[in-house]
């Protein structure tokens, strides 16, 4: 037998969209803005590190990061964001989601700053030191992920909550296009002000001393946006749910949510310390409890995370070979070193304004109408489609039609963002109970790290030639890119598989699927219902 849910919690379920809504929406999405420009904008400037650190005289082509180099400069981040989600998720549910949340903004602040003064001239110092502070600014990033989704969960009405935690994930979309905007202003400013010819007419003279500002610049400014939002974080009262259901203190819940919401709310500790002396909502992770109501959720929203950014990651490996083969970046013997960098960031800034940003706002407008469930699965099942067409035509695309390849490319984004890359972000904060979500969101975010880890460079190896003439620079023969496109249709397909193991929520409250209203320890586990019916 289900009991009544506590006023407070009701009146936050059944609130009107208003203003703090979008306050909180721009506070939590803010943080997501600078998670997605520190995490990205390396991306921009790797080419421009190769060619300052790593230049070997007399060279036909300008130098690179060797393999080792280039995998540690762009995955220490990743590793770092793992650590973090799994750290301050469980410390969201320990010491609550406000106190922790100014934390990781300090550090990403901190962090970013600290990353473009990487000390030293040489390439061991400034690139040992890169990767130290991308590090910790990782470990705040992944701080973020499971605080901002469970804040906006835990705020949010439960008619348009799906909305409101994916507008906060589609910031990451704006973050991606601002990193681009920076280093198309920064590369043009510098291009302009100190003029170099291109590697081919001057391998030495084409990279001049002053571009080693321009990475740093462009990492710097992604302080900013933290540095901005940290005073109204801080202004933010705790969520009512952690304050009621986890820290039991009925009059604070109260008192905070009768301000934000402008309404009189009563306290109802009574009914606090009933919850709170009840031991069907006490049982933790690991116990049995948990795994009979919500072991397979976790398995659902683990999986699926993990196989989404396994693809999710390793389409960038195709980004080179599409933008050089359409003319969007030219060889990179005929530019000079800034200019390289204005060509990556321009072809950057297209995809993310033509496939990228899109596909996050359909998620937006539509998933408290066609639900979770339905986004999640169609995704999987467009990649898994579009994967698969890239693959077995491959050689076409290739060798006869660029603009096909790039078209199909994009609606691998524009499904993945209009599909799982939103969704399993948004359920891990809906369907956990109020003690034990950031944590449980924590997992599922840091199993997708793990899975992005494998993307970005298990399939950078991978997908080298079979033929080792052919291959990059340092790395050793692989599957090629058609075998590797045709194992990332089938983990896409796995997806849409381990989609049917993670419960439907829209348009239910938190504790209705936590099974935090259920009476009885012996009761069954909640609804587990994915299809709405």
């Amino acid at each position: 037998m289900g009991r009544e849910q506590l006023q407070v919690l009701n009146t936050l379920d059944v609130a009107k969209t208003q203003l703090y809504h979008f306050t909180a929406i721009v506070i939590a999405g803010m943080g997501f803005f600078t998670d997605a420009y520190d995490l990205f904008s390396i991306s921009l400037v790797t080419k421009l590190l190769g060619r300052i650190y790593y230049h070997v005289n007399g060279a036909s082509k300008p130098g690179t990061l060797p393999p080792n180099v280039a995998a540690a400069v762009n995955g220490v981040a990743f590793c770092g964001t793992l650590t973090g989600q799994l750290f301050f998720g469980w410390l969201g549910d320990k010491m609550g989601r406000k106190q922790v949340y100014g934390l990781t903004l300090i550090l990403m602040v901190i962090s970013s700053i600290a990353s473009g003064l990487s000390f030293g001239s040489e390439a061991k110092g400034v690139i040992t030191s890169l990767c130290f502070f991308r590090f910790w600014l990782g470990f705040g990033i992944g701080g973020d992920y499971p605080l901002s989704a469970t804040i906006m969960s835990e705020y949010a009405n439960k008619k348009t909550r799906g909305a409101f935690i994916a507008a906060v994930f589609a910031m990451q979309g704006f973050g991606i296009l601002a990193g681009g905007i920076v280093a198309l202003i920064v590369s043009t400013a510098f291009d302009h002000a100190y003029k170099a010819p291109p590697y081919s007419v001057d391998p030495v003279r084409s990279t001049v001393p002053q571009a080693d500002y321009v990475w740093r610049i462009i990492l710097m400014v992604g302080a900013l946006p933290a540095l901005l939002t940290y005073y109204w974080r801080m202004r933010m009262p705790e969520t009512a749910r952690y304050t009621a259901l986890v820290a039991n203190n009925a009059k604070k819940a109260a008192a905070d949510m009768s301000k934000v919401l402008q309404v009189e709310i009563q306290a109802e500790e009574d009914k606090v310390e009933k919850l709170a002396g009840d031991p069907a909502q006490s049982f933790g992770l690991f116990s049995r409890q948990f795994a009979r109501r919500h072991g397979l959720h976790l398995v659902g929203t683990t999986t699926t995370w993990f196989l989404l950014d396994i693809a999710f990651y390793s389409q960038n490996l195709f980004q080179k070979d599409i933008f050089s083969q359409i003319g969007w970046i030219p060889a990179a013997k005929s530019m000079n070193a800034i200019h390289e960098v204005y060509r990556i960031a321009k072809a950057q800034t297209l995809i993310a304004l033509c496939s990228t940003v899109p596909g996050y706002w359909f998620t937006v407008f539509l998933i408290d109408i066609i639900g979770r469930f339905a986004i999640q699965l169609m995704g999987f099942f467009f990649m898994t489609v579009f994967m698969f067409a890239l693959a077995i035509p491959y050689n076409h695309w290739k060798n006869h039609n660029h603009i096909g390849f790039v078209v199909m490319y994009s609606f691998t984004f524009f499904f993945a963002n209009f599909g799982p890359n939103a969704t399993t972000f948004i359920v891990p904060a809906e369907i956990f109970p109020a003690r034990l979500r950031s944590t449980c969101h924590g997992i599922s975010a840091a199993s997708g790290k793990a899975g992005a880890i494998i993307g970005a460079f298990g399939f950078l190896y991978a997908a080298q030639s079979t033929d080792k003439t052919q291959t990059d620079a340092g790395y050793p023969p692989g599957i090629g890119i058609q075998n590797a496109l045709y194992v990332l249709g089938a983990i896409n397909f796995l997806g849409m598989v381990f989609t049917f193991l993670v419960p439907e929520p829209k348009g239910r409250s938190l504790e209705e699927l936590s099974g935090e209203n259920d009476g009885e320890v012996g009761e069954g586990a909640p609804n587990t219902r994915t299809v709405p019916v």
